[in-house]
């Protein structure tokens, strides 16, 4: 296919086939394939990924609650059951919805349920971390517990450690509490979330999720500083931000296996390698990426961030420009 031919797709499961498969069913309201698929899934950090793209899809159907009336003592039917109600706590809170409050305590004691069930589960403190930004203000006590370490934030650090304990460094844990990071009264404190991630990252072993966390920081920054609206931008090619790129490219892509990658981690080290003009160090994080892409953060380089066409369009000029990088004579490295 000619580089002009190619399309991107957005699909949640990515390169996860077998999850492609149980989706499809779900969206037709069946449940059946979901169970055989979590039956089957080999460890936690499987496990939490499906469970979220799988959450978020249910949420929107009676499909889990069907599930768990059929098989009431199913624990991974229960840990669904906290992924919908999460879910749709979240939701309504963004939305404003009259019900929110009603839901988000319908949420909490899902959690604990799933908790319950499933004592060496993750997602059920994972879950209870997504639902940790609906305070804001932070009036439960779970919610501002001192944190581990100077130039952090009182915060649900022990909902993290109970995350932690059970699958270390897990990727969605540590984007939750980033979350709760930007919830935080006053719209979130950006110094606050470059303290967390830098401290995250460093902390991390080589090949974990976290090293790709410092980008997620940068464009959250360059959205509130509307990057995307100056004719000449710089923000991508300071020194901090090639490091970071380059960090989260060595200690994380080249150690871990492409097909269990985040697609979202993998746009956000593609973006952040082209827009630091490292177009050779992008290519292969582009070609990882294989059919697919996520809106964000490409959309962030538009001047109309809610054009789901602008942001496709940024990412296949940056993918064409980073595949098409010839070797520059003077370093032996393609620019």
């Amino acid at each position: 296919m000619a580089p002009s031919d190619f399309r991107p797709v957005y699909h949640p499961a990515g390169h996860d086939n077998e999850l492609r498969g149980a989706l499809q069913d779900l969206r037709t309201g069946r449940w059946v394939s979901m169970r055989n698929l979590l039956e089957s899934t080999p460890d936690w950090t499987l496990w939490t990924q499906r469970t979220q793209v799988l959450g978020a899809v249910a949420a929107g159907s009676d499909a889990v609650q069907a599930w768990l009336t059929e098989e009431p003592q199913s624990v991974a039917a229960t840990v669904m059951h906290a992924r919908v109600v999460v879910e749709r706590a979240v939701r309504a809170h963004r939305e404003r919805h009259a019900r929110a409050q009603q839901l988000w305590q319908e949420a909490w004691e899902g959690c604990r349920s799933a908790a319950h069930a499933s004592p060496a589960d993750p997602v059920p403190w994972i879950c209870l971390l997504a639902l940790s930004q609906l305070d804001e203000q932070q009036r439960l006590e779970e919610h501002r517990m001192p944190p581990p370490g100077p130039m952090l934030f009182p915060g649900p650090w022990g909902l993290l450690a109970e995350a932690d304990r059970r699958d270390p460094c897990n990727r969605e844990a540590y984007h939750r509490m980033l979350q709760f990071v930007y919830a935080r009264q006053g719209g979130g404190s950006l110094s606050e979330a470059v303290n967390f991630v830098q401290w995250a990252a460093s902390a991390a072993p080589n090949g974990s999720p976290l090293h790709v966390l410092p980008l997620y920081v940068r464009v959250e920054r360059y959205r509130r500083e509307h990057g995307g609206e100056k004719a000449l931008d710089l923000h991508w090619v300071t020194e901090d931000g090639e490091r970071d790129a380059q960090r989260a490219l060595h200690l994380w892509f080249f150690r871990t296996d492409p097909a269990r990658q985040s697609l979202l981690d993998l746009n956000h080290l593609a973006h952040a390698l082209w827009g630091a003009l490292q177009f050779a160090d992008a290519a292969p994080v582009f070609r990882a990426l294989g059919p697919y892409y996520t809106s964000a953060p490409w959309a962030y380089r538009t001047r109309t961030p809610g054009d789901p066409a602008a942001a496709e369009d940024v990412f296949l000029r940056a993918r064409s420009r980073s595949l098409t990088a010839t070797p520059d004579p003077g370093t032996g490295r393609r620019g």
